[in-house]
């Protein structure tokens, strides 16, 4: 299982999911670019005293995450609001990458559509969508729960 942040903008929310992906031992990639300096400083600093614990890769574009990583049996799996999956619809499996699109504008099309699934947290009617950190937070859970790759 892995968290991918595709260009985030919020340096606050990747450091909330870097702390969170230290203490559930899930690496993290990031697609560059962000909307904030992506330094290994920067990112620690953002992740408080669990940076360093933290698996991360950036990677300077999609294709080169993909390179990477969507091979063998990796899925990826679009958190997003717009998704056709309800999470407690969703079945997740251990080879899993939780795909996550930037606070200001979300996936891109082309992102949303190579997704082998598309997975929505359900809200109350009139909201829009959840904070980043905390809908990767809430997928993840369910995600490692299902598998039962919680560490410990």
């Amino acid at each position: 299982m892995r968290i991918a942040l595709h260009q985030p903008d919020i340096a606050g929310n990747v450091g909330t999911i870097l702390r969170l992906a230290a203490c559930w031992r899930i690496p993290v990639d990031i697609i560059l670019p962000c909307g904030f300096p992506a330094s290994d400083r920067q990112l620690q600093r953002a992740a408080m005293d669990y940076g360093g614990q933290a698996d991360v890769t950036r990677h300077a574009d999609f294709v080169a995450f993909a390179r990477a990583h969507l091979l063998g049996e990796a899925r990826l799996v679009a958190l997003t609001s717009s998704g056709d999956t309800r999470l407690t619809d969703a079945r997740f499996q251990p080879h899993d990458i939780l795909l996550m699109g930037r606070e200001s504008a979300g996936l891109p099309p082309d992102l949303h559509a190579r997704a082998d699934l598309r997975v929505r947290i359900p809200m109350a009617a009139g909201f829009r969508s959840l904070n980043l950190a905390v809908a990767t937070g809430i997928a993840l859970g369910e995600a490692l729960r299902q598998t039962d790759l919680f560490p410990g």
